[in-house]
């Protein structure tokens, strides 16, 4: 009895070893090279490439994609030049490098031929696509094997780079790892209606799977600083690049979608002088009408806010009619936004980023199914009124 005793807490012991001590085959994260960026470029090969070419370590491809990895610090050798192939000029807590081929699969296993270490994307934080290859390629094309790798997660940030995404995943300040610093900017758009709602990766699959248009938030960038300005707009069909939105049409944007978020208006007094608005709360409805074949909306905005900054306050007898006078001048402030921003959806782009579909496909399901196939092209000719209500809760205090 003592030895069954003895021999089942042995195996009771060999089973707990086995449970806790994992997959056989798992490697220890320090043998790993964690990227946490993916930038996406018109195809250029690096110095380093050519040479390696020139020397016969070439294969068969078209240089049609540059792919630049930025690798996360403590993963692998991070204190070196910040793109492959050039002179280091000091330490960073990053490294950049690229490879250029037509297959980002075989471009990622080609780094494989160069690094000790695999590359794992289980902490991917953003991509940047450059504006460049979104012309040529849909995004459809470009993330085909991104949407199909288990290691990437869904929940990666989608940018769009002005110019090449690997100036955005540069950064001047050595201290400073862009991946982290860009998606750390998303997090500012309650105090702007200039930044778009974060894109993840999962949604950007969803928005293209239904074929509808959609917005992509523009980075740009200037000796290694990066600033987040407009969006780009992709054609639903084709999932390429048609054109782009400024700072001010996002204002616009912002006014006619539903969630609440931080923005300003400004505009100047009677003296010149100027005077702030900022919205502390929104409530926007998207009215779709439908009579027969022809469909309308009305956008209702209400809006409250504090005055923030005025140049010069009148006297305090005077602040009633003042205030009512800047509310009526902020609302037709932004009711020329809405319009602005408006006229190039329906008139210079022919797109609905707007989600004006949205409203029309939950309140008319029956109109939307008749029209969803074509709506691009039907939301260029639908009448669309809108009016923006400002109310000034607080005055704020001045000293005369």
């Amino acid at each position: 009895m003592i030895h069954i005793r003895m021999l089942l807490r042995v195996i009771s012991v060999l089973s707990i070893l086995f449970v806790i001590s994992g997959c056989w085959s798992s490697r220890e994260i320090e043998d790993l090279s964690l990227y946490v960026g993916l930038g996406i470029d018109v195809g250029k090969e690096t110095e380093f490439e050519k040479d390696i070419a020139n020397q016969g370590g070439n294969y068969a491809k078209q240089n049609n994609v540059t792919a630049t990895v930025q690798i996360a610090p403590g993963s692998s050798n991070t204190q070196t030049s910040q793109q492959s192939g050039s002179p280091s000029s000091g330490k960073t807590s990053y490294s950049n490098e690229q490879l250029t081929g037509d297959s980002l699969l075989q471009i990622f296993r080609q780094f494989a031929l160069r690094r000790d270490r695999p590359l794992i994307g289980h902490h991917l934080k953003v991509i940047v696509i450059s504006k460049d290859i979104a012309k040529k390629y849909g995004l459809d094309q470009l993330l085909d094997f991104v949407l199909r790798d288990n290691d990437i997660r869904p929940n990666c940030l989608v940018l769009i780079s002005h110019h090449r995404a690997l100036d955005v995943l540069t950064s001047q300040d050595p201290s400073r790892i862009p991946a982290f610093y860009l998606t750390g900017i998303t997090n500012n758009s309650y105090l702007s209606n200039k930044i778009l709602d974060p894109v993840l990766l999962s949604k950007l699959d969803a928005q293209m799977q239904s074929g509808s248009s959609f917005l992509l938030q523009n980075v740009l960038n200037s000796n290694g600083e990066d600033k987040f300005s407009g969006a780009s707009i992709f054609d639903g069909k084709t999932t390429k690049f048609i054109g782009e939105l400024s700072q001010t049409d996002l204002e616009g944007l912002s006014w006619i979608r539903p969630k609440e978020k931080g923005g300003i208006l400004k505009t100047y007094n009677k003296a010149g002088f100027t005077v702030v608005y900022e919205m502390k709360k929104k409530k926007t409805k998207v009215i779709p009408k439908v009579v027969g074949n022809d469909i309308s909306f009305h956008v209702k905005v209400d809006s409250e806010g504090w005055l923030m900054e005025d140049w010069r306050a009148p006297e305090e007898e005077e602040k009633g009619a003042y205030l009512r006078e800047l509310e009526k001048e902020f609302s037709e402030l932004a009711e020329q936004q809405i319009r602005q921003v408006l006229y190039k959806l329906q008139h210079t782009y022919k797109v609905d980023v707007a989600d004006f579909r949205d409203s029309l496909r939950i309140k008319h399901p029956k109109t939307w199914k008749k029209v969803k196939n074509d709506w691009d092209k039907i939301f260029t000719t639908v009448p669309i009124t809108y009016d923006v209500k400002i109310t000034i809760t607080n005055p704020g205090s001045s000293t005369e």
